[in-house]
Formats: C-alpha cells, structure tokens, sequence
C-alpha cells in the first residue's frame, strides 16, 4: 500500500508529477484524497454517520472519524473514490448521488508523518439501517450515528459529551450495538478547524434541501 503512486500538487494545486504515498507523507508532499460524510433525516432530526477505525491501524485506532475515507490513486479521479465507500463500508453508492462539498485543504502532522490532502469532499444523504453495513475488518471496526446538532455543540464546545448510537465488530465477528455518551477524545483529533469547516459545509447543504 505504501508504494502505491498517487499525483503529487504544488502549493498552487498545480500538478507537478507522482510519488508513492510513503513518499508523499514523509516529505509532506501534496496529494488527493476523497472524503464522504454520509447523513440522514430521522423524525426531522438530521444525523450523521461516523465509522470506528479499526484497532490495527497505525494511525488513530479505535477512534471515531470521516464516515468513509481514502487516497486517490495516480490513474484515478474523484468518481472513483466511491469505491472507498463499497471497500469499507460495503454500501453501493453512485458517484452521482453524493453532493459535492469542495476540495478541501487537509493538514495534519503525526510523528512519522505529514499528510497534506486535497481533499475531495462529498455528502451523501441517505437513511440506512445498521444491519446493511459490512465492514472491512482491516480498516472498520464499528459504525455509530450522533445528532448532528450534537456534533455541531461537541466542537463549538457546547458540550463535552454527545450520545452516540451504533455498533462495533468484537474479535468473534460479531456485532455488539451499544448506545452510550462519548466527548472528543474517542474521535480522530483533525483539528477543531477542520470540524468547524465541516460542519458549516453540511450545513449548507442541509438548509438548501429544507428550502
């Protein structure tokens, strides 16, 4: 995975060539990613989707993140970040149902590492039952939903817990639902920026399909 190319970008967005994604993290080169957050309206309560990430990973294990995320590939194009949603989450989605949010300049630097994404951000709006997600074990561990004004209150610092509704996948393969509170520190720190950023951009979308 590591020594898969992905298009490298100047500060400008302007292509500049190709790297291997271990090389891009290690000299924080530019490069594009998708990012889908998915949603769905409840009783008129609208709500977000997250996945928990595998306990494996290198990177944040076991914290709640981006509903659906991924690199983009040399030879691919935002289209195919779909994809990522079919490999993690085991929804089909076409790419003509997701609602563009923009490109979104993601920075974030762990301790072996910096990654600088331009993100391909999408919503997609659809309401869907726990027992139609089939997680990719390697990478998901679990999915919960969470009212998005709760979302909106944990990083405007209204509250410091939110409930979260979900399940997660114990060692046996089996499902375990679970409804409970849960403050920032299980959720991936990306920066209460990149939250705020976020969140404003859902919004937006909410609100023109309420008009």
């Amino acid at each position: 995975m590591e020594n898969e190319l992905v298009r490298v970008f100047d500060n400008q967005r302007k292509p500049i060539g190709t790297a291997t994604r271990a090389e891009v993290h290690r000299q924080g080169l530019w490069h594009e990613s998708f990012h889908c957050w998915i949603v769905s309206r409840e009783a008129e309560v609208n709500y977000l989707y997250l996945q928990r990430r595998c306990g494996l990973k290198k990177d944040h294990p076991n914290l709640f993140d981006i509903t659906s995320a991924g690199h983009l590939l040399a030879d691919e194009t935002a289209a195919d970040g779909i994809r990522e949603i079919k490999e993690e989450l085991g929804i089909d989605v076409s790419f003509s149902e997701l609602i563009p949010l923009g490109i979104i300049n993601y920075c974030v630097k762990h301790e072996d590492l910096i990654d600088n994404e331009l993100a391909h951000t999408f919503l997609y709006k659809k309401n869907l039952d726990f027992d139609v997600f089939s997680l990719q074990k390697e990478e998901v561990s679990g999915i919960i939903k969470v009212k998005f004004s709760d979302f909106i209150d944990l990083w405007s610092g209204e509250k410091h817990e939110i409930n979260i509704i979900g399940f997660e996948i114990n060692n046996n393969g089996e499902k375990l639902f679970f409804d409970r509170m849960a403050g920032k520190q299980e959720f991936v720190p990306h920066g209460i920026s990149f939250y705020k950023k976020i969140i404003q951009l859902i919004k937006e979308k909410l609100n023109e399909s309420v008009s």
